[in-house]
């Protein structure tokens, strides 16, 4: 087995040994980088740069060989400029199609998260299949007199999770608790089956960043705030992936290529913003955030991921210095280097449709989902002129090929035409199931348990409440047959089981009984209650938060377990989350509390150890260890072992056993926080209540009038009232009387809805019409309400008395001039003509598919 950490990988990275016993000490520097001043594009022909030493030197991965590079020689030889160009570029499904492909020799193609076959994010698995076939054969039809194979990625993060009925493996956040390096290349190994099943080649897979602030929103997708621990898990995923010896001798049959992410810092940026910037030392880059790379280096890793983030006010996609100077000089990568997402859009001097200055710094491979034919146009333009080097090029076109090579692209053939594919038996078969179900078992962290409450004696009467325990899709987060990981239902895991659903397999299997109520509401008074709660799923940006307060303002999930409890009921609480957050109330009001992260597809993971034999014996103890050190109060970030002034509530490798007492005294109830109410950018309206810091208002001619609930405007050309909708009081009536210009909004601080905008979200309204509209319906959005672009909806809205939700896109809005960067006004609902609209829902929500831009 190849060896993947050795002494002297980066001063600050431990050894396995310690990471994986939980004995670790982080030692890194402290001392913060100056933000530089732009720095201006790298010019074509980079002079030698000296790079610090504080960067290691690896040993050989295999990935150059004669044989292979003779190989590549040869095809070369037989290419044009176009096709070269064309290798360095990828487009996402949902932009290009197969016919496409014989007019442009594009490299790759990607499924974007909320790309799909026909925009179907629940399409069949033959589909899937289907979808890849077509794309293959269809590059290998463009004129040329080498057949060059197209590469196929994925985001499959914590499984196949774009697939209906694949196996969705916890979340890196709980993988990581599970201090099981050999269990996540069991992990890999599965993934890369299933996704060989479906045709596809690539997964932009392992996640190696450090989170080091806990706010970020792709803090689940991190393994660990300490790098030791990273640094043991990332080459046996690489190696699960790709197979043990896939960069040297190529990868089999039955595995895939990974692409180790994003380099570099992603985890260590200001607040933890997401695509923010890293303000930290060279040292700390390197002995932090570089530790999951020199494993995945040397286990043959055939692609890293660039970052969208910047270090010290330097985008990575354009570093030379980092791309080049480090990842592929210094370090020695010889894979391929792949852009984020139309990341080279935030590159000083590009446009997501030229960026010479990121090739030249060292992306090889363009990330163009919609951009890929201008970046194709450009590209090709800049390397006739000399802009681009064709040295260059060639040597971005040679990495490529080595990586399509190994990853046995040339011999697998048409994905219908490979042994494995298609065979859909073997998706989410029972040993492949197992896999998953011990991953969430070890991965749980037992933070208290008073009395012993836990394991519950398997005969009892449970009582199982909240809107986590029914709920596959809940359980398993962002990154989810969707995107954002929101809108699945039970029915889109065929091979999954929810929590209540392993709970209530265990109970029944010893002779008791247990009852499923969301509410808490119950006939006979149970034994005990599990109540599973948690985040709803969110990624990327998405899941930035200013705070870790679980539920500031209402905490209505306390008010669920106090009701239980007040009633004589004693309490589990089952924690979803992909971060620590701050609950010490909820820890309070529970006799025991469980930290599930997200587990993924197999809830039954839960019930194998909360639920016990007849006799109350367990049937599996607790092993997970906190990977990441649980806050003491809700503004304490960042909070990482090893650093100064560390005070945790639970510390890093804290997690309870049954042979532990578990009692645990009362916790301080203080969040720390000096505005509980600055929590959010993109929710305005939910369960009847205006969502801080934003407020509503009511307008006409005359001015404006604020508040939550009955509201008239000034002049009386627009109404709100209070309404009953599917709960009390959840909805609000809005009545345009027809009298003039009548305008409902939401308003507040200017922020920036950029990233938003880039990544293709929407304004969300869920709304009932029980006529139709007589005239134009506006929706606007702005600075305010006299500076803003607006375009009419009515066509969009369905009058039928029932509630639909409309999804418009930001981006509409951006295309016709609308400054994403100063929002005071994200929501305004405009009309000159009579109208009455109820609504219950107004937020910003992911385009799956069913986001538009009126006409």
């Amino acid at each position: 087995m190849r060896t993947v950490l050795k002494s002297g990988v980066a001063a600050g990275v431990l050894t396995m040994a310690l990471a994986v016993s939980g004995c670790v000490t982080v030692i890194e520097s402290g001392a913060q980088g100056t933000p530089a001043e732009e720095t201006p594009a790298p010019m074509a022909e980079a002079a030698k740069t000296e790079i610090n030493a504080v960067w290691p030197k690896l040993k050989d991965a295999g990935l150059v060989d004669a044989v292979v590079e003779a190989q590549i020689d040869a095809i070369m030889a037989e290419m044009t400029i176009e096709e070269k160009v064309g290798q360095v570029v990828q487009g996402d499904i949902s932009t290009v199609k197969p016919e496409d492909l014989r007019k442009y020799p594009l490299g790759s193609i990607l499924a974007g998260g909320n790309s799909s076959p026909g925009g179907n994010e629940r399409a069949t698995p033959q589909q899937w299949l289907d979808l890849a076939d077509a794309y293959w054969r269809a590059s290998l039809d463009y004129p040329s007199k080498r057949k060059i194979p197209l590469l196929f990625g994925i985001d499959a993060v914590h499984g196949h999770s774009n697939l209906v009925g694949a196996i969705v493996f916890p979340h890196n956040v709980g993988l990581g608790a599970t201090r099981n390096p050999d269990l996540m290349k069991r992990i890999g190994e599965v993934t890369a089956y299933e996704m060989s099943l479906a045709g596809v080649d690539w997964t932009f897979a392992p996640t190696v960043a450090v989170s080091r602030d806990k706010r970020w929103g792709r803090a689940y997708e991190s393994y660990s705030e300490n790098p030791a621990d990273v640094a043991a898990y990332a080459g046996k995923v690489v190696e699960g992936l790709q197979g043990a010896d896939g960069g040297d001798n190529g990868v089999k049959p039955g595995h895939i290529m990974a692409s180790a992410k994003h380099f570099l810092g992603d985890g260590g940026t200001l607040n933890g913003k997401d695509q923010g910037d890293a303000l930290i030392s060279e040292e700390e880059l390197a002995n932090v955030h570089n530790a999951g790379y020199p494993p995945s280096i040397e286990a043959g890793v055939l692609s890293v991921m660039a970052s969208f983030s910047s270090w010290n006010g330097e985008k990575l996609t354009g570093s030379h210095y980092l791309l080049t100077d480090v990842l592929k000089d210094r370090m020695g990568f010889d894979g391929f280097v792949v852009s984020d997402w139309n990341a080279q859009a935030q590159v000083p001097g590009c446009t997501k449709v030229s960026c010479p200055s990121a090739f030249n710094a060292g992306i090889d491979m363009f990330m163009a989902p919609d951009s890929w034919k201008g970046i194709y146009e450009n590209t090709l333009a800049q390397v006739k002129s000399g802009e681009i080097p064709m040295a260059r090029l060639d040597d971005a076109v040679r990495r490529i090929l080595r990586a399509k090579i190994k990853g046995g692209l040339f011999t697998l053939g048409a994905p219908k035409d490979r042994a494995i594919a298609g065979h859909w038996e073997n998706l989410g078969k029972p040993e492949h199931r197992a896999v998953a179900r011990q991953a969430v078992r070890e991965s749980l962290v037992l933070l208290k348990n008073n009395g012993s409450l836990l394991p519950i004696r398997g005969g009892a009467n449970v009582l199982v409440v909240g809107d986590g325990a029914d709920n596959i899709g809940k359980q398993s987060g962002g990154w989810t047959i969707t995107w954002q990981g929101t809108g699945n239902a039970n029915t889109d895991f065929p091979n999954g089981q929810s929590i209540f659903g392993g709970i209530s397999d265990a109970v029944k299997a010893s002779g008791g009984t247990a009852t499923l109520s969301v509410d808490g509401t119950y006939k006979t008074k149970p034994d005990v209650a599990i109540v599973v709660v948690g985040e709803e799923p969110y990624a990327e940006f998405q899941g930035d938060r200013q705070s870790l307060d679980y539920q500031s303002g209402e905490r209505k999930d306390l008010a669920l377990i106090k009701s239980l409890k007040k009633a004589g009921i004693p309490v589990v609480t089952v924690f979803l989350s992909g971060r620590p957050l701050w609950v010490n109330p909820e820890i309070n009001a529970s006799d025991a509390f469980v930290a599930a992260w997200l587990p993924g597809t197999e809830g039954g993971g839960v019930a194998d150890v909360l639920i016990g034999d007849k006799a109350g014996k367990a049937r599996h103890d607790f092993k997970g260890r906190l990977s990441f050190s649980w806050p003491k109060t809700a503004a304490q970030q960042p909070l990482n072992v090893g650093t100064p002034g560390y005070d945790p509530q639970f510390a890093y490798g804290f997690g309870l056993t049954y042979a532990n007492k578990g009692d645990l005294l009362p916790l301080p109830e203080e969040s720390g926080l000096k505005d509980a109410g600055v929590v959010n950018v993109d929710t305005y309206f939910t369960a009847g209540r205006v969502r801080a810091p934003w407020g509503f208002f009511l307008a006409d001619p005359k001015g404006a009038t604020g508040g939550d609930g009955a509201l008239t405007s000034p002049q009386g050309f627009v109404t709100q009232t209070v309404v009953d909708a599917g709960a009390q009081e959840a909805g609000r009536l809005l009545t345009f009387t027809g009298q003039g210009k009548g305008e409902a909004y939401f308003g507040g601080t200017i922020v920036d809805l950029t990233r938003q905008s880039a990544g293709e979200l929407a304004v969300a309204l869920t709304y009932r019409l029980d006529a139709a509209p007589k005239g134009p319906v506006m929706l606007a959005l702005g600075r305010d309400r006299f500076v803003y672009q607006e375009m009419d909806i009515a066509g969009l809205l369905t009058a039928d008395g029932q509630f639909h939700t409309v999804k418009i896109r930001l981006n509409c809005y951006a295309a016709i001039g609308l400054r994403m960067t100063q929002i005071g006004m994200p929501f305004a609902l405009k009309s000159e003509a009579p109208l009455k609209l109820t609504y219950t829902s107004v937020k910003l929500a992911s385009n799956e598919g069913d986001a538009v831009c009126p006409k």
